[in-house]
């Protein structure tokens, strides 16, 4: 018989193992950040020219890291049934379909000048985006293999070197890039491929160090991750990739909700535009703690699920629920009670537009507040059912909740309802709570 652990027993679990992820999560923010304020010091073009090649990069690494995200709930599970080898073999084959999926992904970046002009893009942003991206793209294997092995890492509770890792390769890129931009320090002066050659180094040395961890600790080193490496194992490869296409669209779904509400944003108008994209920026560094938490969640349940611990399962659910309903109530009152210091942070307030960026900003954070908690049980549902093997269910859910329901309530309620703005998080919180009623529903059916 398993003996039940008690909640304060299974908060103080989520809470180790969730907080460092929470800091990798907002370490990772700050590693895209760097590369913005540096480049905006640089020069207006060329910070034009990243922040739409990252963007490009980063949606096309959203659908890749579908499969390294699968590695979290396969090892976890195969960790509560005590199957060691299985952990080898899922995260193995994990790499494997990074490296083909980095592998493919590239020629998008070799021409991407004609993808940018095709969009309408400026040719000097567009050529300058090419540029960058020409060399940032060695960059998605590295990149798509430090996911795989942090995923490894975190199912196996081994949280903590994820975040010392991520908090290194923050300051490593700062003084690359700084050098490597500017012509500093002896280096010659790069501009948009210094930033690119700054990351991609990033990237591999990240890799390396999280690989030499897995490989070398004493704790992890009869996991034999890295023995014969070559040899492949079709079954885990099938599983793996079944898993893992659904959870990149599933994120590419979501990517593209928030995609499209900036696009109709600017639309509005450059003042509603920079509200929301302050806005968006506040309630996502505190959607990293609900995401911290919902990899805590799928660990955490994973391993009970391998263990065939139902209620395990959903004990380790209620417990990351409370968590993340507790600190999304915090951030509710934070949002409502302070807006205008919240907002007036990202703004220089002697510039004329500034109090009319802060009084839209006011009511955005105000419709975030509604957003938080939605956003949060969404993510929430999506740990917990990755936990059990259900990808593929989330994944429809997610489509017709985002595109069918989230973007067309959003684009009515603006343009035909007359909100402007507030009608289009006024959609986005519809979607996301359609998505959280759904999933939620979905996981609490399959584990009843």
């Amino acid at each position: 018989m398993i003996k039940r652990m008690s909640y304060i027993s299974h908060a103080r679990a989520t809470l180790a193992l969730g907080l460092p992820l929470v800091g990798s999560h907002l370490a990772q923010m700050a590693l895209h950040v760097t590369d913005t304020v540096l480049l905006g010091w640089y020069g207006v073009n060329e910070l034009a020219a990243v922040v739409l090649a990252t963007s490009m990069f980063f949606v096309v690494f959203i659908l890749g890291a579908g499969f390294a995200q699968a590695v979290l709930p396969m090892v976890a599970t195969a960790v509560g049934r005590g199957d060691e080898a299985q952990v080898r073999r899922d995260t193995r084959m994990g790499m494997w379909l990074s490296i083909g999926f980095g592998l493919m992904s590239y020629p998008i970046f070799w021409w991407s000048e004609a993808l940018l002009l095709a969009l309408g893009q400026r040719p000097e942003v567009s050529a300058l985006g090419q540029d960058f991206l020409r060399i940032a793209g060695w960059g998605m294997i590295p990149a798509l293999l430090v996911m795989v092995l942090k995923n490894y890492l975190a199912a196996l509770e081994r949280t903590q070197v994820v975040l010392w890792v991520t908090l290194a390769a923050v300051g490593v890129n700062l003084g690359l890039a700084y050098a490597l931009i500017f012509g500093h320090w002896g280096a010659p002066e790069l501009g948009v491929r210094g930033a690119a050659i700054a990351s991609v180094a990033v990237q591999v040395l990240t890799c390396v160090l999280l690989a030499i961890y897995a490989a070398w600790l004493p704790a992890l080193r009869h996991f034999r991750l890295f023995q014969r490496f070559w040899r492949p194992d079709w079954p885990a490869l099938h599983q793996v990739f079944r898993l893992g296409w659904p959870i990149g669209v599933t994120s590419l779904a979501e990517s593209g909700l928030f995609q499209a509400t900036a696009l109709m944003m600017g639309w509005i108008g450059t003042i509603e535009l920079a509200a929301h994209g302050i806005t968006m920026e506040v309630a996502a560094l505190s959607f990293m703690v609900h995401l911290g938490l919902s990899n805590a969640a799928t660990v955490r349940a994973g391993r009970a699920d391998g263990a065939q611990d139902r209620q395990g399962v959903r004990d380790a659910a209620v417990t990351a629920i409370a968590l993340s309903v507790a600190f999304g109530a915090a951030m509710v009152v934070l949002f409502l009670s302070l807006p205008v210091p919240i907002i007036s942070v990202f703004l220089d307030e002697s510039k004329p537009q500034s109090a009319e960026i802060i009084a839209f900003g006011v009511s955005l954070l105000a419709m975030a507040a509604l957003f938080q908690m939605a956003d949060a049980m969404q993510v929430m549902a999506l740990g917990l059912l990755r936990a059990i093997k259900d990808t593929r269910v989330p994944m429809i859910a997610a489509a017709i909740s985002y595109w069918g329901i989230g973007i067309p309530s959003g684009y009515f309620l603006a343009f035909h309802a007359g909100m402007g703005g507030i009608g289009l998080w006024l959609g986005l919180v519809i979607g996301l709570v359609f998505a959280a009623v759904t999933m939620m529903w979905r996981f609490w059916h399959r584990v009843r």
